[in-house]
């Protein structure tokens, strides 16, 4: 009886991960493999597809996922529909109550449903191995206990914790959120005291109201049920070839905030010659661990680890700038105490809107290794603003200040390591204006601030011009006359377009940071002419941003991921 009610309250059981024997037969149809039957031939591990659940068991799924369908439908139509039922005088206890006991009634059968699933559960001795292993790794939680855990994709609400925030101790003074950086409180104006709040408050609520249901689904639209539905068979998959082709291992993390975090681990120490360099990556509004930026360093050769927005898949919670910060610090905590690897051997990898909480994680852990964003910008207000009616500009600037500030920039002048941006040429989203116009890409402005903040001194008019004029090359061949060259320096003939002498910058460079490596901001250029403070802004320019000849949301290939520039 007590496996019967496991079967019944388990979790959906998605795949069943078993090497076949040496000599089977190739790869089932549809699977990531299939139809390859060589990795049998040569020994390497071939996998299973899909569970396959028994007729009971397949048809009371199709109900029950269908009515949670109509569930999601129904939960964001609920404005409309509540509104139009008091517009008709609908809401009144004698039409709530008969729809109160259909309601009842509906559930009732839906538990009925969900009982004879059990019994159809029950009847499949896959299925009874699958919660013999989950019961086992709750009990026990030994490796091998996890080890055979792993060769199960299932509803990830079910999995067993792997790591908490505090597991070597209390952070951040034991708060239930880690710090970030917040704008300074405004002055006050004439009404103050309680009046003057009482005066704010409709204005605050409106704000409130528009950056918890409009704004965070524009902001995040991956966390929205309805495409994640939709995106299922596709995230198995992906999650299938982490598991099956690289040996990824699932964890479970659990944030200061009681959030639940669905990460991916894939640990190459020992098994590739980058595989000592862990590469954490950090996924775009609508990107999952399963199918996102996660691929480019896992085909290049390094250890990774990837983890899911709050929201998103396996993840619990909203996706908020609190919540991604502390999804952010228990990833970090994962791979320095439970993964074991040095800070100056991870480097943080982020996509779009992953850089905030990649920026945050280079602030905050400041001895990490390096810090890579890909088609990121400096801040969410100009984007924001870009696609809200010109009549909402104060109140869109006042949300995304108060509730949504996507600071990155800000962020990620508070991090001293190496630093590399990746601007897509042609990118549709982080621009302003139009995608051809790449003098609008925030990611120039992203660029800017940080040399401005680290070599204040080079970046004056000159050095600042030389650079406006490079980002605005649009092709390469317009990129071709700012290029580095190795011809001797000749402050005289240094005009417009014309390269900086590599040799030379970097002994500037060198000499003046000798063996002490100063923090920035960096004094260095006062005594320099304008015309060398043009080469060396120039040459910083090009060592901190690398261009990529695609649109915004083109997977970057592994041949093009390379780690930041270090002098």
């Amino acid at each position: 009886m007590a496996k019967l009610l496991s079967c019944v309250l388990g979790p959906r059981l998605y795949r069943v991960h078993r090497p076949r024997a040496p000599g089977a037969a190739g790869g089932a149809p549809g699977g990531p493999q299939g139809g390859n039957g060589a990795g049998s031939e040569r020994g390497e591990p071939a996998w299973d597809s899909y569970y396959q659940p028994r007729g009971l068991e397949k048809h009371t799924d199709s109900v029950l996922a269908l009515a949670s369908v109509l569930w999601s439908i129904s939960y964001y139509a609920s404005p409309l529909a509540v509104f139009y039922l008091y517009r008709k005088g609908l809401l009144t206890m004698s039409r709530v109550v008969p729809l109160s006991h259909c309601v009842a009634t509906l559930g009732l059968l839906l538990a009925g449903v969900a009982c004879l699933r059990g019994l159809g559960r029950w009847s499949n001795p896959q299925y009874l191995e699958f919660i013999a292993a989950l019961e086992e790794s709750h009990r026990s939680g030994t490796p091998e206990a996890k080890r055979k855990l792993g060769l199960y994709t299932f509803d990830f609400r079910s999995w067993p914790v792997d790591f908490r925030w505090d597991s070597a101790g209390p952070a951040w003074g034991g708060s239930r959120a880690v710090p970030l950086l917040r704008d300074p409180p405004r002055p006050r104006g004439g009404s103050r005291g309680l009046l003057g709040a009482l005066r704010k408050l409709p204005c605050a609520l409106v704000r409130l109201l528009l950056a918890h249901t409009l704004g965070r689904r524009m902001l995040f639209p991956g966390s929205v049920r309805l495409l994640q539905r939709a995106l299922l068979p596709t995230l198995l998959q992906g999650q299938a070839r982490l598991v099956e082709q690289f040996g990824g291992q699932r964890a479970k993390l659990v944030a200061c905030d009681g959030n639940e975090i669905d990460a991916m681990v894939i640990d190459r120490r020992g098994r590739d010659p980058r595989g000592d360099t862990l590469v954490i990556c950090c996924e775009g509004n609508a990107g999952f661990y399963e199918v996102g930026c996660l691929s480019t360093p896992l085909e290049a050769g390094y250890s990774v680890l990837g983890w899911n927005h709050p929201g998103f898949g396996g993840s619990t919670g909203v996706p908020l700038p609190q919540s991604e910060a502390n999804a952010m610090d228990v990833v970090m905590r994962f791979a320095l105490q439970h993964l074991n690897f040095a800070p100056p051997n991870i480097v943080l990898y982020a996509w779009s809107i992953g850089g905030f909480t990649a920026t945050w994680a280079a602030m905050s852990y400041p001895d990490v290794g390096g810090l890579v964003l890909d088609a990121s910008f400096d801040d969410l207000v100009p984007l924001a603003l870009k696609v809200l009616p010109r009549s909402w500009r104060d109140l869109v600037t006042q949300t995304v200040r108060e509730h949504l500030n996507l600071n990155n920039a800000e962020q990620l002048c508070r991090y001293q390591g190496p630093v590399l941006l990746v601007r897509r040429t042609k990118d549709e989203i982080i621009t302003t204006t139009v995608p051809d116009d790449i003098a609008s890409n925030r990611g120039n402005d992203l660029l800017l601030k940080l040399l401005q903040h680290r070599y204040p001194k080079v970046m004056a008019d000159e050095g600042l011009r030389a650079v406006w004029e490079w980002l605005e090359a649009a092709t390469p061949e317009e990129e071709i006359p700012f290029l580095g060259s190795n011809r001797p320096f000749s402050a005289g003939s240094v005009l417009r377009g014309c390269a900086p002498d590599e040799g030379w910058c970097q002994e500037q460079l060198k000499a003046f940071a000798g063996d002490r490596s100063p923090p920035f901001p960096w004094s260095l250029g006062e005594e320099l002419s304008p015309a060398q403070r043009r080469q060396l802004a120039l040459y910083l320019a090009q060592k901190h941003l690398q261009n990529f000849e695609a649109s915004h949301c083109t997977p970057l290939p592994p041949q093009a991921f390379r780690l930041p520039w270090v002098l």
